[in-house]
């Protein structure tokens, strides 16, 4: 059988692959790429195929479902307030400071080819 054959698949899996592939899109990833990610979650809770001769009767691990929102945000969430307040003005400063140099150099620039055309 070739790898990917969908065929020891039950219906309970293909509809719950179905609905995580449709939830991946929803969150702007491609087809093609949810349509993995779909597999392979339904792959590490179920096991794989559950159909006759490839191994039944496997409980159902629900962690690799529930484990998606818990991934994004868990650094910030252990951070104060304060913490997350000065890390935002330190970057806005650096921001700032790097824009500023960037029309600076700009500026010196426009001046030097104005000088070079002048002569």
């Amino acid at each position: 059988m070739p790898r990917g054959d969908k065929s020891k698949y039950t219906g309970k899996q293909e509809r719950q692959a179905e609905h995580i592939e449709e939830g991946y899109e929803h969150r702007g990833i491609p087809r093609s790429e949810a349509n993995r990610r779909a597999w392979a979650t339904v792959n590490a809770m179920t096991g794989g195929g559950k159909k006759s001769g490839s191994g039944r009767g496997k409980k159902t691990n629900r962690a690799p479902a529930k484990k998606g929102g818990r991934l994004g945000g868990r650094a910030g969430a252990a951070r104060s307030a304060a913490a997350k307040s000065r890390s935002a003005k330190k970057g806005a400063a650096t921001r700032k400071r790097r824009a500023s140099a960037k029309s600076r150099t700009a500026h010196k620039t426009v001046r030097k080819s104005a000088r070079s055309r002048s002569r």
